[in-house]
């Protein structure tokens, strides 16, 4: 099984940078794809971006240009790399990937817990 801990989130100003982090553990054969989710009160989850094993990298219209997600296969770890932010930005970002068990053979898919980002002015 893969837990999974996102860290990184905190208050930012408009314009800011922010770098958020999302280590998986445990124990499983192989990741697959990771992705970022965020959240705001009311609304559904949305995807903000997504990274393959073999890092082809997808993301939200919303956040294309300033957004950057990237992952580190030896360390089990996915990033997201968020410039320019705006209000609308301010969310609960949450980490999930998809992973092969030990026992296998089907995928199976993880949540983190959420890390907020706050936007201000």
């Amino acid at each position: 099984q893969v837990q999974l801990v996102e860290s990184g989130g905190r208050l930012v100003q408009i314009g800011g940078s922010l770098r958020l982090s999302c280590a998986a553990s445990g124990s499983f054969f192989r990741i697959d794809t990771m992705k970022w989710y965020r959240q705001v009160p009311g609304k559904q989850r949305e995807l903000v971006a997504s990274v393959t094993r073999d890092g082809d990298r997808t993301y939200s219209d919303a956040v294309k240009g300033r957004f950057t997600i990237s992952r580190d296969n030896n360390k089990n770890m996915v990033h997201l790399q968020m410039n320019g932010l705006k209000p609308e930005d301010a969310a609960t970002y949450y980490c999930n990937a998809d992973y092969l068990p030990l026992s296998g053979p089907k995928s199976v898919s993880r949540w983190g817990q959420g890390t907020q980002v706050t936007v201000s002015s």
